[in-house]
């Protein structure tokens, strides 16, 4: 069996000292054009920077590796100021009341958007961030690779989710892999082996892949995850993978004969009305988007992507996505990973990539339904359908995953929500 390795356990065990970066992780290598002027010292790497340069460093990942630019349409969508401001707001934690600001503060909160109906209820920046940055994901780009899964199948690109991915990616068809499908990696469920620890040991499955990517190598980062070897049957054990979402914009990619950048522009960047082009960090010159993390965009453009998935992909009558693809990708659909069954005393469960909050008689309070995308040092995309919400949160944590921080955040969260309920 898998050696079971909570992902908050493993994330943990990255600080803000950056242990990756004594092997070159994710350092410059050129390839981006596009600067800052005056240019903001950042660090050598995403996993490398101090406390002064963390912001500098998220909001510039177009400085550390070659980028690929997801393309936005003539049109803006527009976001309108909603009847109700929540500027004011305080809400409880822990025993003590906080404002808005106290919360930024106290989480290294740079960006903050809460949206009722498609309207701004609240949109604060920090930490140097105004509406034009474009801040780094970390892994809330799971969600959107997810997504594109979704779109590839509505289009017929993907013919069926039990396809094996080796179908689509040939590089994989000797691996492990070669007997995974692609529910069961949308669902984190393929018992390869991987281990999600970010550290440079020797079993570090992550750092291996980063690695990987830093010898900017075309084709050395799905060699290094189709050298995993299989650890459990298919479909019989939630461990968490990067690599599983790397894969997946892989299947992506190839179904649809143009890149994850490109897809994401014509299927929801561009008919959305995004304002601002995003951008996705890749493996190589070249070479294919890390579907499983690093995407940058605007934070108006995170929460449209948030009411793109939240209307169902709906765009002017125009469906993106399958019928109920929503809520199947947002909520689990197998025992496996179910509210409470990933990770001992947590209460999330896993979708198709989507953390995905207890319903019915086990919900949260206000959270009853909600999932949201979630990345390292804060990053969120909460999605609540019964009461059309979309929350974003940027921060930059000092370090990779605080508890207490998440349970804060999804207490504000909650707060705004039965405020606009």
């Amino acid at each position: 069996m898998i050696k079971k390795f909570s992902r908050r356990e493993a994330l943990k065990t990255l600080g803000a000292g950056g242990v990756l970066a004594s092997i070159g992780v994710l350092g410059g290598c050129g390839g981006s054009t596009t600067r800052a002027e005056p240019e903001e010292a950042i660090a050598d790497s995403l996993l490398s920077f101090t406390p002064e340069n963390q912001a500098a460093t998220f909001r510039h990942v177009n400085r550390l590796g070659y980028t690929r630019v997801i393309q936005r349409g003539t049109a803006v969508l527009p976001l309108p100021a909603h009847s109700r401001n929540l500027g004011a707001m305080r809400y409880t934690f822990a025993g003590q009341s906080y404002s808005i600001e106290d919360y930024m503060k106290r989480n290294r909160t740079s960006g903050l958007l809460i949206l009722k109906n498609g309207a701004i209820a609240l949109e604060r920046y920090g930490m140097g961030n105004d509406a034009e940055t474009r801040w780094t994901s970390f892994s809330a780009a799971k969600s959107l690779t997810s997504t594109l899964i979704g779109a590839a199948l509505k289009d017929g690109s993907i013919a069926n989710l039990d396809d094996k991915v080796s179908k689509y990616v040939a590089q994989l068809k000797d691996s492990a892999y070669a007997a995974n499908s692609i529910r069961e990696l949308l669902r984190m469920s393929s018992g390869v082996r991987w281990i999600e620890n970010y550290s440079s040991s020797a079993d570090s499955d992550i750092a291996r892949l980063l690695q990987a990517v830093q010898s900017k190598v075309p084709g050395a980062a799905m060699a290094a995850i189709g050298s995993r070897p299989r650890a459990a049957a298919p479909g019989t054990v939630f461990n968490y993978s990067t690599g599983e979402s790397y894969v997946l914009g892989a299947v992506v990619a190839a179904a649809t004969g143009t890149s994850l950048s490109e897809y994401a522009s014509k299927k929801i960047w561009a008919p959305m009305g995004m304002e601002k082009n995003a951008y996705w960090l890749l493996d190589a010159e070249n070479g294919l988007e890390m579907g499983g993390n690093n995407f940058s965009a605007c934070l108006r453009d995170y929460g449209r992507f948030g009411l793109f998935f939240l209307r169902q992909g709906m765009i002017q009558n125009r469906s993106i996505l399958p019928d109920g693809w929503r809520d199947l990708a947002g909520h689990p659909d197998t025992p496996l990973t179910a509210c409470g069954n990933l990770y001992p005393d947590y209460a999330l469960g896993y979708g198709y990539q989507w953390w995905s909050f207890p319903t019915g008689a086990s919900s949260l309070a206000v959270h009853d339904g909600a999932f949201s995308a979630m990345g390292i040092f804060g990053q969120f995309i909460y999605i609540n359908p019964a009461l059309n919400i979309v929350a974003v949160v940027w921060s930059a944590w000092p370090e990779s995953w605080i508890d207490s921080a998440e349970s804060e955040t999804f207490t504000l969260i909650g707060n705004a929500v039965a405020l606009l309920a």
